[in-house]
């Protein structure tokens, strides 16, 4: 590959972090990641 289809490659992997951090960080996915870990830690044994 040359360096400008580095470069795209670069900036879309990029691109997909940003999206993917913003929903991770959202409110409905945050309080399930929440409700999954109580639900794991509190789990009887």
């Amino acid at each position: 590959m040359s360096t400008a289809e580095y470069a795209v490659g670069t900036l879309a992997a990029c691109a997909l972090a940003a999206v993917l951090y913003k929903v991770v960080t959202s409110g409905a996915v945050n309080a399930a990641l929440q409700g999954l870990i109580g639900r794991a830690l509190n789990a009887p044994f």
